[in-house]
């Protein structure tokens, strides 16, 4: 997140409702150990996100940097350390009263539960996402609740039942 820039921006054409903000090509992304960084392009999934980031760019950014080019630059128009976003997030954390636990990680955590559990996106989608290399990567990042257990059980039941009651081989046919 710490080296995102406006040019890792671009348009997704299969959907076109997000504008200039539909793909983000991360350049950057965590890499396995003695490798280059990983690289992948995340597609918008949240209808309020190009809005967010447009005002950001429009609104945030010029008080920081006259000819911005990273997402989230110092005054200095260098990149954000990492331990100077850590130590922000610790401080929301405290003066929200948020668990002493969450960390910024903790935000991609959310992400993929919330892709599952609100939005019903398919395992593979979220993994492609979030960049795993492994399905049981992103398995452990999946803190979805009782209830969403319950309403994806339900529907597996209800698809189910419906299998076995709409065809009846059994049936004498007259």
């Amino acid at each position: 997140m710490t080296h995102l820039q406006l040019v890792d921006f671009s348009r997704n054409p299969h959907s076109p409702q997000f504008g200039d903000f539909g793909v983000l090509h991360v350049r950057y992304g965590k890499a396995q150990k003695g490798s280059a960084p990983k690289r992948r392009s995340v597609l918008t999934v949240f209808e309020w996100s190009p809005e967010a980031v447009h005002r950001w760019i429009r609104t945030g950014l010029p008080h920081l940097a006259a000819q911005p080019t990273d997402l989230f630059p110092t005054s200095q128009s260098l990149i954000v350390p990492k331990s100077n976003l850590r130590r922000r997030f610790r401080a929301y954390v405290n003066e929200l009263g948020f668990p002493a636990g969450l960390d910024m990680h903790s935000l991609r955590r959310s992400y993929v539960t919330h892709l599952f559990e609100f939005h019903g996106f398919e395992h593979t989608f979220v993994q492609q996402q979030v960049g795993h290399l492994h399905a049981s990567t992103t398995s452990i990042y999946t803190a979805v609740s009782s209830d969403y257990q319950t309403r994806a059980l339900n529907r597996v039941l209800e698809r189910t039942i419906n299998a076995t009651t709409s065809s009846t081989p059994w049936e004498e046919k007259p």
